[in-house]
């Protein structure tokens, strides 16, 4: 199965969960009055919302290049993702506000048996969607479907928090662990949005690999003794698509032909380790400097290869 068709079942599922369980949770507050399955009800709603905006996500990022998007439209993914960012965001501070208000007033639950079986049910079907998840990620890196992943891991915590709220009020007559808990809900899904947004920033400020992924980056291209001073290294990712660039020295006796063989040998080598990968290689004559007074141009990646830096 290609990544355009996994990316596009993965939102699929969710989408499908998350009617399903809006429906059961319309039920269950309206049984209940439970803030916390309130809570509960309005992430799965921003749930369906985020959802049906990463099916749209994906679809785009799946398109090929064209005339007016010469690299793909892998970045449509985090701008998704900050999007499902921004509307948890919004359900965290809306919990928080009803749970402080019924925390103040003091109100009760009602029915906690059919709220604790609809979060049991909610639960279920929410493993299932996650382990589909986590299958699809660990194939494409999608940050749209790893944001949805993010939700989703959050709604089975809130689901156990409901069903702990529920049972303390009801049954063990501990009247605020329903505002308490739909609070603590809302903290953790505040830290899950800061969590999940950092990933989607990276991309769309065209974020530098991590060092280690940068460093094997040199190492592989330091295989090949012909080539000296790789520097100006440029290295970002949008959607599933690393793009990479940089500056090496050759002979400037050397052939075209000649150094077209290297450079067509090194990005060989290059593009077999990293899959997908992007790659521009620029050649300067041995010797030749480009922006002397700029350090991030002129560094050695060699240099720094050698010296273990």
């Amino acid at each position: 199965m290609d990544r355009a068709r996994l990316t596009r079942s993965a939102a699929l599922a969710s989408i499908s969960v998350a009617t399903f369980l809006l429906v059961l949770k319309i039920w269950a507050s309206w049984r209940t009055g439970s803030t916390a399955m309130l809570g509960s009800l309005a992430d799965t709603a921003l749930d369906l919302v985020a959802s049906l905006a990463t099916l749209v996500s994906v679809w785009i990022a799946s398109l090929p290049a064209d005339h007016n998007h010469r690299f793909g439209h892998g970045k449509a993914e985090a701008l998704s993702a900050v999007f499902q960012v921004l509307l948890i965001g919004i359900s965290a501070a809306g919990i928080a506000f009803r749970s402080v208000s019924a925390l103040l007033t003091g109100e009760r639950v009602e029915a906690a048996g059919e709220g604790i079986a609809v979060s049991v049910v909610a639960i279920l079907a929410t493993l299932a969607l996650l382990g589909w998840q986590r299958y699809v990620i660990s194939r494409t890196r999608s940050v749209a479907i790893h944001a949805d992943h993010v939700h989703y891991q959050s709604d089975l915590l809130l689901n156990v928090a409901v069903i702990a709220a529920l049972a303390l009020d009801q049954f063990l007559g501990f009247g605020k662990a329903d505002p308490l808990f739909g609070i603590a809900i809302a903290l953790w899904l505040a830290w899950g949005a800061w969590q999940a947004a950092g990933e989607a920033v990276h991309q769309l400020m065209d974020h530098e690999w991590p060092d280690e992924k940068r460093q094997r980056f040199v190492e592989v291209a330091a295989r090949h003794p012909e080539l000296s001073n790789l520097h100006d290294l440029r290295t970002r990712t949008s959607g599933h698509t690393d793009f990479a660039q940089f500056h090496v020295d050759l002979p400037g006796s050397m052939s075209v032909h000649d150094a077209h063989e290297i450079i067509d040998s090194v990005e060989e080598d290059l593009c077999r380790e990293f899959p997908g990968l992007e790659l521009l290689i620029h050649i300067d004559p041995k010797g030749h400097i480009d922006e002397p007074d700029n350090p991030l141009v002129e560094q050695n990646e060699f240099a720094k290869l050698e010296n273990g830096e």
